[in-house]
């Protein structure tokens, strides 16, 4: 039976205990809007250094309803958008970037055994130069200590490749599993969380005003973890495209299965072209596919947060195609699970992370343009450092207090969306 715009991220999680509506006028220190990765890696750091702070989560459906559990699984290095062809920002880039690994690492031990492991990801190379050209890029940065490696076409069992790199310290993350294992944890250290509660309007003022439909926080400073939602509360509506981003699963295949169609011990893989297709293998089995045409993903006019779920019977179809080019042997491997999730997509691809308002209280993280597991987590560690005034530790980073490329205005975006993808069969961007 196909669970429809439901992930198997879901399903391969633990039932959960939904936590109440805000009901009423709270007051709080910090109130975070959004129950994903960078929320509730947000609520976690300021908890654990602060006992005393009064830290109110408000998520409009459930923890890990968004992008967080609805991706493709890996826990990658590196920032989208962001070159690495200077040694010394490679070494730093990947050492924080790291930190993020380490954390879904660290907190999945913790609080959601089983659903994190780090047996490495590729990026497998569909052009002879560009292979090439991979492999002198992994000959450059071994060089400055980045510990990848180069697998030529005929190590990997993976149709048309013909080289790929392995990152041996990247991973995969069931974080739909982890954010609701970490919801104990959050309630140990005083963390209210309320699902259901959908944020209506946010006042800026030196006290904020969260206003839900049923009630209202009132906090010294807000957290917007909101990503592609975020231009629905009325911020960065010209800097980050919500853009959709369709993805599928097969069922549970029998180790053997996976050795027969030619995957290794890695944990997920992605390619080289624009309209990137990316996978992974399920801490149960499945594989997760996404990405590969321009149907894997899908703008509204504007803006609109939410995708219909009666329409995912042609993103999946055109994605198993794709997923079939790479893996033949699955022909006739039933799909059990398509869903989509809402990105948050800046024009050069590089996301922000800072503090913004007149009274320096309106905390965000967001962007990470499909790139943003890792991140997401380390958002958690960077806007607490922000909170506390420690601004030292990320002002030479990309996207600490980046200003966010405009995008243009509605009715261009649309039709400039859809003329270029359908013309090029590209996404739209402008190189940082």
């Amino acid at each position: 039976m196909l669970d429809e715009n439901r992930a198997a991220w879901v399903t391969e999680g633990a039932a959960r205990t939904p936590a109440p509506a805000l009901r009423g006028a709270i007051a709080a220190d910090v109130v975070v809007v959004g129950g994903g990765l960078t929320g509730i890696s947000t609520a976690w750091h300021l908890a654990t250094r602060a006992p005393h702070l009064g830290i109110v989560v408000l998520e409009a459906r459930c923890l890990g309803n968004g992008a967080s559990g609805r991706n493709g699984g890996q826990v990658l290095h590196w920032i989208n958008g962001v070159s690495t062809a200077d040694p010394e920002r490679a070494r730093r880039i990947h050492t924080v970037t790291g930190r993020g690994i380490d954390l879904a690492e660290r907190l999945a031990a913790t609080h959601a055994p089983g659903t994190f492991r780090r047996h490495g990801c590729l990026e497998i190379y569909t052009d002879a130069r560009r292979a090439e050209a991979a492999h002198a890029r992994v000959e450059r940065l071994g060089r400055a200590g980045i510990p990848l490696r180069y697998l030529g076409g005929a190590a990997l069992g993976i149709a048309g490749a013909h080289g790929a790199v392995l990152d041996p310290l990247a991973g995969r993350l069931n974080a739909f599993a982890l954010l609701q294992g970490m919801r104990p944890a959050l309630a140990e250290r005083g963390v209210i969380v309320h699902e259901d509660t959908p944020v209506l309007r946010i006042e800026e003022g030196p006290t904020v005003r969260v206003v839900t439909a049923g009630g209202e926080v009132r906090a010294s400073a807000v957290v917007l973890a909101t990503n592609g939602y975020t231009p629905s509360l009325g911020y960065f509506g010209r800097q980050v495209l919500p853009l959709h981003s369709h993805a599928m699963a097969l069922g549970p295949l029998a180790p053997e299965a996976w050795a027969e169609i030619g995957w290794g011990e890695w944990d997920g893989f992605t390619d080289d072209l624009d309209r990137i297709a990316y996978a992974a293998r399920t801490p149960g089995g499945r594989l997760v596919f996404g990405g590969g045409s321009n149907a894997a993903y899908a703008y509204r006019f504007g803006g609109a947060p939410v995708y219909p779920s009666d329409r995912l019977a042609a993103p999946s179809a055109a994605m198993q195609r794709t997923l079939l080019g790479y893996f033949p042997k699955l022909a006739g491997a039933p799909v059990t699970h398509r869903w989509t999730g809402t990105l948050g997509i800046t024009f050069d691809r590089v996301c922000a992370m800072g503090v913004r308002g007149a009274h320096r209280n309106v905390y965000y993280a967001l962007g990470y343009s499909g790139h943003g597991l890792a991140l997401s987590l380390l958002a958690g560690e960077v806007l607490a450092d922000l909170y506390a005034g420690n601004h030292d530790a990320w002002r030479d980073l990309p996207f600490y207090q980046r200003r966010l490329v405009p995008l243009p205005p509605e009715p261009l975006r649309w039709v400039g969306y859809q003329a270029y993808t359908r013309l090029t069969g590209r996404s739209p961007r402008r190189q940082a």
